[in-house]
């Protein structure tokens, strides 16, 4: 092969070379600094779009189960207040009520004394479901201002350039234990055609043991067994709603990691592939800086033919 002064081939291939290994090595060096292996839309523009909008919808994702938990809280307050209302082991709520009603109706019993606890029960029912109230929001006592449905947002998908979000969707109405206003219409401020009270107002005092007031007690004792019922299948029906949100809940944090994983796969750089690489390319570069060196040495020797 001839030598040239002008054109140094060798250097040129040399030089060549070593530019493509530096610039792998920067790539490289870039992948292992960032941890991507798609950090911008120049590495892979395909990629990098799906995964930005994958990102997007994680976003939106975590948006959703933000209000999941806060629907939950929710939810579990009011359900915790109707429990408490329709009462355990016939010791408070309308389970004592109804006991205590049915014990009126022994002859000769002074009804001013259950009357006493009776009026204790209305009250405490009352309290429970005036504190309900979770964030300002409370189903158990409302008033003209509250919305009679509550939409609670329970997921988010995206197909194509689409996005739907699903609600949950509660009916105020169907919870409602005082409503207040001039004709109330809650569960147990709801005045009965039979009695002509609510069962807030129940008042047993002034009964006897006349057949007249034994009806009475009967009919009483009728409104709040079906106020009793009512109540408890409006509990079991927030009990569905809580589990509904529970477990939509813990599918949105697991979708939550299927689309962080997807991500991941899409655009994480293999550390353990980036790191052989590395290695490889050092040594490619050193060598070729020594090819490089060797090719311009080649230059200095046709010198010497002129000594």
């Amino acid at each position: 092969m001839s030598s040239s002064l002008l054109t140094n081939t060798a250097a040129m291939t040399a030089l060549q070379t070593l530019r493509s290994v530096s610039n792998s090595l920067q790539t490289t060096e870039n992948r292992i600094s960032s941890g991507f292996r798609v950090a911008t839309a120049s590495d892979n523009s395909a990629y990098w779009s799906i995964a930005t909008s994958m990102r997007a919808d994680n976003a939106a994702l975590s948006a959703v189960s933000d209000s999941l938990g806060l629907s939950a809280a929710t939810v579990d307050t009011e359900y915790t207040a109707l429990t408490a209302t329709v009462g355990s082991d016939g010791n408070s709520g309308l389970t004592k009520l109804q006991a205590l009603l049915v014990e009126a109706k022994t002859a000769g019993i002074d009804r001013n004394k259950i009357q006493a606890e009776i009026t204790q029960i209305q009250q405490d029912m009352k309290n429970t479901a005036k504190s309900a109230t979770f964030n300002g929001v409370n189903w158990l006592s409302t008033n003209t201002a509250t919305p009679s449905t509550v939409n609670l947002i329970s997921s988010f998908s995206r197909i194509g350039g689409t996005p739907t979000i699903n609600y949950i969707q509660v009916t105020v109405a169907n919870y409602s234990l005082y409503t207040g206003g001039a004709t109330p219409t809650g569960f147990l401020d709801q005045v009965s055609a039979a009695t002509s009270v609510s069962v807030d107002t129940i008042d047993i005092s002034a009964l006897t043991d006349s057949t007249t007031d034994q009806t009475t007690l009967d009919k009483l004792i009728g409104q709040v067994t079906s106020a009793l019922n009512t109540v408890s299948q409006s509990a079991a029906d927030l009990g569905a709603i809580k589990n509904r949100i529970s477990n939509n809940s813990d599918f949105v944090k697991t979708l939550m990691d299927s689309v962080t994983r997807g991500v991941s796969q899409l655009v994480d750089a293999d550390m353990n592939a980036e790191s052989t690489r590395l290695s490889a390319l050092q040594t490619q570069q050193q060598l070729g800086i020594q090819a490089l060196s060797i090719a311009n040495q080649n230059s200095q020797s046709i010198l010497s033919l002129f000594k």
